[in-house]
């Protein structure tokens, strides 16, 4: 049967319609970027300097790097003017779209993929972000940062190497906004940890559970095979956690990306960080949202804001946890562990 399920972190309702996805082929296929398909030299591979800008920041133990920072050859946010908005008329409001856009390289193969790197790349890639934000905070005019991964065309890339983005904004984002209103509803504490508790307590949809994050297809997926990795330290703020957390936290989306692939292919997806704004001092958890680009949002999703999930978070949870267990060892009592 159909139902419609609250997501309490947005306040938005979602439809799991389960019986839509017996549909002829339900899933697309993902697309190659455009390097893949032209031939075009990848920026962001070594040696390539043609195209890649100066780095900001290199990691590694020797000579050659492991992870690099570079700014957006194409950036959405630059420069430094101050968020002034201005009215051009009644209904004709701007702002300067002053900020950071940075790409952060995770390696320096063309071929890997998050799902693929090492436990050292996964960790260096994880303190590259934490690193990048705090650069950010202390940047005058700069509220927030958003890092995301892309992978496939589907889901915005437009480079097949391995590679994420950092974004430093003036604003803070509809998007976050709402979550912070959907903690500041919550009566029974941090509205993550009582998911993430929930979610182990019922059992349903855990994909993973380690000593540093809780990782489940929660109960209100918006889109088949959605992922939500938790953190177990609570905190608002990703750059500020511990390194033993962030790094943790780094290797439960690698086990989730790679359960993906292993269930469902190689498919376009988006991973997204959600830390609270700078300065925000209300109720808030830091938390990764892990998006498979499997269907596309048709005239329904984009005139009500209500999505059509077609797969329900329990079986994807089912389908993922099996998967993951091809790909990564258990401990005696059943706990997943990251492999390296």
């Amino acid at each position: 049967m159909n139902q419609l399920r609250l997501d309490p972190l947005t306040g938005r309702w979602v439809t799991v319609a389960t019986d839509r996805a017996q549909r002829q082929a339900p899933f697309v296929p993902r697309q190659l970027t455009l390097d893949s398909l032209e031939g075009i030299p990848c920026p962001f591979c070594p040696g390539v300097k043609t195209f890649a800008p100066p780095a900001l920041e290199i990691y590694g133990d020797s000579g050659d790097w492991l992870v690099r920072v570079l700014p957006n050859r194409y950036p959405a946010f630059e420069g430094d003017r101050p968020f002034v908005v201005e009215n051009r008329g009644p209904v004709f409001t701007e702002a300067p779209a002053s900020g950071i856009h940075e790409v952060l390289v995770m390696s320096p193969e063309h071929d890997k993929t998050v799902a693929s790197l090492a436990d050292e790349q996964m960790s260096l890639v994880m303190a590259a972000i934490c690193d990048r934000v705090r650069v950010h905070e202390n940047t005058p005019g700069l509220r927030y940062s958003q890092m995301i991964i892309n992978h496939g065309r589907q889901a915005g890339a437009s480079v097949a190497h391995p590679h994420g983005q950092l974004l430093g904004i003036p604003f803070v984002p509809r998007e976050l906004a709402d979550e912070q209103a959907g903690f500041d509803r919550f009566a029974g504490g941090c509205l993550v940890c009582a998911a993430a508790a929930a979610e182990e307590r019922v059992d349903y949809r855990i994909l993973q559970t380690t000593d540093h994050a809780v990782t489940f297809c929660p109960y209100w997926s918006g889109t088949p095979y959605e992922v939500l990795v938790v953190p177990r330290d609570h905190g608002a703020h990703l750059h500020r956690t511990s390194t033993e957390s962030i790094v943790g936290v780094g290797r439960a989306v690698r086990s989730a990306l790679r359960a993906i692939g292993e269930s469902l292919g190689d498919v376009a997806y988006n991973v997204v960080f959600h830390s609270a704004p700078y300065r925000a001092t209300g109720t808030y958890h830091w938390h990764v949202h892990i998006l498979p680009c499997l269907t596309t949002r048709a005239g329904f999703e984009l005139g009500t804001g209500v999505m059509i999930n077609v797969v329900g978070p329990e079986k994807a949870a089912d389908d993922l946890r099996n998967a993951l267990t091809r790909v990564e060892p258990r401990t005696p009592n059943g706990v997943v562990t990251a492999a390296s």
